[in-house]
């Protein structure tokens, strides 16, 4: 590829007005990542000027080339970017990290031009996959997504999961460009400069993998000419770069990661100038060819659940169930599993859409990183599925999620003890604790199919992160299948005005409630019994309601650990309340393999332990 002297020169300049604001704008924050920023200054200034398509007055565009900075505390050379292309003033980004400033230490989308926070390194090129997975197979456009990836987070196995699912699907859309500039935060990284060992190993992943000067601008362009041109595979640009450079005495010099350097060391890089003026290159604009779509978030409805009482019904197979309903009635509900799909009964997503289902095999980090991805620019609702305790591997992910605002639903199955045979290392007792901390989840715990289909449904009319808890066993059908449900609130399904105590359960263990109350009204104690449905938000003012009622006491009883659960969820909204007691029974130890019901019995939440409870509460 042949570059003119002056579009080399245009790009230089660009790449070293860059580099200066990075060094302005954490001199003035006092803090920030200034050398991690001007390695990657010539990536920048040929990708986000002769290389990508969007549009500044429209960065977020449908059809717009995607760009996702995995090593996110280089932001100031991304915010330096989209100053050189008119979007932000210098004064905005001399306001990076204050606290009344969207120009954060770490990108956020609080900005218009972010999709996704990254900081939390090895997450950006999952994200990057699930969007490029979206503009080939879902809405086949040519809009094309480029990931920046530091050195040091290529030690993280979430980046191989990515690297390992791009070249599964062939996603010829995506590049990832790794910025070797050989330090990390404390010293070399492993491999240093061996960027040979680097293409060796996106090779063996399934990249055309192409090594670069990484501050030569015509090794940039020609290496993103290969990758526009080549099919069936991905790209991977092996930048090989210095940390700091341009900055003397500092470029290739290790403990200054993290630090702002003195402002003077812009003067040296002023001197390099060719004379090009800022706003002289323009991006080239997208090709609009990504289809205008419609969520229908808040308006989805699909057919009612059709049931018979008594009917056993395992939650996660009505789960399945909703989610092939979902499917039928909004193209943009889509189903991401880890090779769990025939468990938890996504598969019925994949029978009857398979357009719309995403197999991630064994890799929960990317299976939320690509969902997070799929999600972004409001194309899609995903749904991901596996056990729950294998969404623990994710949590991080799930953690940036949150941070990323994102529209992302989480549904796992084979939950507590109730699962038997398959043992501790198969049952979920955490995932409760995990999703209720996440900032505005929403935590659904369905007891009978109906319930489990109607939260589905929430679901995918509900905006943010969503976590439902699916269960193994096959329990009977409670409710009428028009039985209204709706989040925050609680359904009291036995009551009585003798009643003289509340019972809570949500799954397996509102059965063993539902045992107890008979039991205990054999010998003349009467109880309320409440299915929560969502445990976030908890409907405690139905609790309280009929707490108080019956004279202040509180039995919950959950297949989970006591941390971060039911119980402690339920004591939480009733604390104001000085006449109200709660006990709770919950496992209380490391479980063992066994028959569901005799690890239900052992681990001390089943209807007999319920009744000893109710018994010995004074």
């Amino acid at each position: 590829m042949t570059v003119s002297e002056q579009l080399r020169h245009d790009l230089e300049d660009a790449a070293n007005r860059m580099r200066i604001s990075s060094i302005e704008m954490t001199c003035a924050s006092k803090s920030g990542h200034p050398t991690s920023s001007t390695s990657a200054a010539e990536i920048m200034s040929t990708l986000f000027f002769s290389e990508m398509k969007y549009d500044v007055a429209e960065p977020k565009s449908a059809s717009a080339d995607r760009f996702i900075l995995s090593k996110g505390h280089a932001c100031p050379i991304l915010y330096a970017a989209w100053e050189e292309a008119g979007l932000l003033s210098h004064e905005q980004v001399l306001s990076l990290r204050k606290i009344d400033s969207d120009i954060e230490g770490h990108p956020t989308p609080r900005l218009n031009f972010i999709d996704v926070a990254t900081g939390s390194l090895g997450q950006g090129l999952g994200v990057a996959t699930g969007m490029a997975y979206v503009g080939k197979y879902i809405d086949k456009a040519s809009y094309r997504v480029f990931c920046l990836l530091g050195d040091g987070e290529s030690a993280e196995g979430s980046v191989w999961e990515a690297a390992a699912f791009a070249s599964i699907y062939k996603l010829d859309n995506l590049v990832a460009i790794v910025d070797v500039n050989r330090l990390g935060q404390s010293q070399a990284t492993s491999l240093g400069h061996d960027v040979e060992t680097y293409k060796a190993r996106f090779a063996a992943f399934g990249f055309n993998a192409i090594i670069v000067d990484g501050h030569n601008v015509e090794e940039l362009l020609a290496a993103y000419e290969t990758a526009r041109n080549t099919k069936g595979k991905p790209t991977a640009l092996i930048a090989k770069t210095l940390k700091g450079k341009g900055i003397e005495g500092i470029e290739n010099e290790d403990n200054w990661h993290g630090k702002p350097v003195p402002a003077e060391t812009i003067n040296a890089i002023k001197a390099r100038f060719h004379g090009s003026q800022k706003g002289k290159l323009v991006a080239q604009k997208p090709i609009n060819d990504a289809p205008a779509i419609d969520l229908h978030v808040g308006s989805t409805k699909m057919p009612a659940p059709e049931y018979k009482k008594g009917d056993k019904v395992a939650t996660r197979a009505a789960y399945g169930t909703a989610l092939a309903k979902l499917g039928d009635v909004n193209p943009r509900v889509i189903g991401l599993d880890g090779d769990t799909k025939n468990s938890t009964f996504s598969e019925k997503l994949l029978k009857k859409h398979p357009d719309q289902f995403i197999e991630c095999f064994i890799a929960e980090q990317n299976l939320v990183g690509v969902a997070v991805g799929a999600q972004c620019r409001d194309r899609t609702i995903p749904f991901t599925s596996t056990f729950a305790a294998f969404f623990t591997r994710a949590t991080d992910q799930i953690r940036m999620a949150a941070v990323s605002f994102a529209n992302l639903k989480c549904v796992g199955s084979h939950v507590g003890v109730s699962i038997g045979e398959d043992g501790p290392s198969q049952m979920a007792l955490e995932d409760l604790a995990i999703f209720r901390t996440i900032p505005g989840a929403t935590v659904f715990y369905p007891t009978d199919a109906v319930s489990a289909e109607r939260a589905t449904e929430l679901a995918a009319n509900t905006k943010g992160v969503v976590f439902i808890r699916t269960g193994r066993p096959a329990l009977p059908v409670l409710y009428d299948n028009e039985e209204p449900f709706h989040i925050g609130q609680a359904k009291v399904v036995k009551q009585s005005a003798e009643d003289k105590i509340v019972l809570v359960g949500s799954g397996v263990t509102l059965y063993e409630s539902l045992k107890a109350a008979e039991e205990l009204e054999k010998e003349g104690i009467h109880a309320t019994v409440i299915d929560p449905f969502t445990i976030k938000p908890l409907d405690g003012k139905t609790i309280a309601e009929h707490a108080l009622r019956v004279g202040g006491r509180v039995v919950t009883t959950e297949d989970h650990y006591a941390a971060g659960g039911i119980g402690e969820a339920v004591s939480a909204a009733l604390a104001d309340y000085p006449t109200i007691r709660v006990r709770s029974l919950y496992v209380k130890e490391v479980p063992r393999s066994g028959p569901p019901d005799a690890l239900v019995d052992l681990y001390g939440i089943s209807a007999r332990h319920i009744v000893a409870a109710v018994k010995n509460f004074h």
